[in-house]
């Protein structure tokens, strides 16, 4: 009898029931009590730490602090999706903007050398935000692929406040995420970095240099 037989065989021979999973406390890694206010301070607070930038604005003035940005780090194409309702405000905001609008709804075979080698910039929707850790959340979908976060050297990425969670925990029990767990959920928190052999941190070796979040407050930013 080899070693896993007799294993299974010990197991199955319990004398004592089958074995029941221990009751979970997750008190440890959720309420947190915060309020939007400290959950907006956090995270733009945690995500600085790590060289991203933040940019407040309101639901009505959020596509000219787009161009603004735009203007001022001189990105003159940007990729963006066609259907979400982030893009598709950008979109008609920037037509008479010096910016080509490069559509990321294509097989990446087809634009595999353009993307890597002439975008300035991907434009994102979000999911939501953590305060704990200063990260966003994406959820890839064939209209924005998970590329035009991980490739261009600039990220810009549209987040609401009130989608800002106080835990990693409370993004998944809040959405649901036992029962229907995206397939390829994308954390995000700050711009790609990388350290090596000696420890010296880099950033953009591997993915954008430079990660800008527009923070969209349903009244005047403050």
């Amino acid at each position: 009898m080899s070693a896993r037989e007799s294993i299974l065989k010990r197991l199955r021979e319990r004398t004592d029931g089958p074995l029941q999973a221990p009751e979970s406390d997750f008190t440890v890694v959720t309420g947190r009590g915060w309020d939007t206010g400290e959950r907006i301070e956090r995270f733009e607070r945690l995500i600085g730490s790590v060289h991203g930038e933040v940019i407040h604005a309101t639901l009505t003035d959020w596509t000219a602090k787009l161009a603004e940005v735009l203007t001022a780090k001189s990105i003159r194409r940007l990729a963006l999706g066609r259907e979400h309702p982030v893009p598709v405000a950008a979109r008609a905001a920037l037509l008479d903007h010096e910016v080509e609008l490069v559509d990321v709804d294509r097989d990446i075979e087809t634009w595999k050398r353009e993307q890597f080698e002439s975008v300035d910039a991907g434009l994102t929707s979000t999911r939501g935000g953590i305060a704990e850790t200063g990260s966003l959340w994406l959820w890839p979908t064939p209209d924005e692929p998970r590329l035009i976060s991980l490739v261009p050297p600039i990220h810009i990425a549209i987040l609401d406040s009130e989608t800002i969670e106080d835990t990693f925990f409370d993004v998944i029990e809040r959405h649901g995420w036992a029962t229907e767990m995206p397939t390829n959920a994308l954390l995000v928190s700050g711009p790609s970095k990388t350290a090596d052999i000696e420890q010296t941190l880099a950033y953009g070796v591997h993915g954008p240099r430079e990660l800008v979040v527009l923070i969209r407050h349903p009244q005047e930013a403050t």
